[in-house]
Formats: C-alpha cells, sequence, structure tokens
C-alpha cells in the first residue's frame, strides 16, 4: 500500500478490509479495542492519513464535518454513502468528470483534482423511513 508497516498499521488495515462502509477513526479505534488491539487514538488518525497519503485509502467528510475512511480501489471514482446506515457503494465518474473539466475551462481553470460525493438514503434505509412516516 506504499507506506511501512508496523503491528499498528496492519490492524488498521485489517478493521478496514473487514467493512465495505466508511469508519470514523473513532470507530476504528473502538474496534480495534473489540479485537483485543491496545492502539491509541493519535496512531489511528496518523494511520488513516498515511493510507489516504499513499492513495490506499479514500477519506470523505460527511455533512456533519466528521472525517470517515474507506480502503479505495486503484481506479479514480467517487461515491454514494447512506447517511443513516453509512452504506457505500463507489460508482465512476462518467459525465461528472466531463462536467468538471468544461466547467473549470469556462472560467479559465486549469483542473488538478475534484470531488464529487453523493450523499442520501441507501434502498433500505428509504423503505425503513417511508414506513416509519406511514
Amino acid at each position: 500500500m506504499g507506506v511501512r508497516t508496523t503491528k499498528q498499521r496492519t490492524a488498521v488495515v485489517e478493521v478496514l478490509q473487514d467493512r465495505d462502509n466508511f469508519l470514523s477513526a473513532r470507530q476504528i479505534h473502538r474496534e480495534l479495542g473489540d479485537r483485543g488491539f491496545s492502539v491509541g487514538l493519535t496512531t489511528v488518525y496518523r494511520t488513516l492519513q498515511s493510507l489516504v497519503d499513499a492513495d490506499a485509502a479514500d477519506v470523505l467528510h460527511t455533512e456533519a464535518g466528521e472525517a470517515v475512511y474507506r480502503l479505495c480501489s486503484d481506479e479514480h471514482h467517487h461515491h454514494l454513502l447512506c447517511t443513516a446506515c453509512g452504506a457505500t457503494v463507489e460508482i465512476g465518474g462518467g459525465p461528472v468528470e466531463r462536467w468538471a473539466a468544461e466547467l473549470a475551462e469556462a472560467h479559465g481553470y486549469l483542473m488538478t483534482g475534484h470531488s464529487a460525493e453523493i450523499f442520501g438514503l441507501c434502498a433500505r434505509c428509504r423503505r425503513s423511513a417511508e414506513a416509519g412516516s406511514a
């Protein structure tokens, strides 16, 4: 993954590998404790940042501003993220890529990167919310 391997980093990566959704550093720290690993929260944050810097993990900021992390695929992508349960789907950029490049060019910018994440309710949470309001 492009980062030095330590017992703590391996433990953080294993938690991320076992989950398909984005997790906060605190959630990962709690899971490590549940698994019997004694890793400080600061170490979890540093490990996550090193994974992001090595392009081995994605980081998103939720609508509440919390940073959440997930191991990522090798190709450029975006995410659909359920705000209720945290379920995540990687999606290709397609039209978003063209739109961002065209918009940057129209305003005289040289695009060096972009981020596009879609937040909402997954089908299961949407059904649950609709059943609760009926």
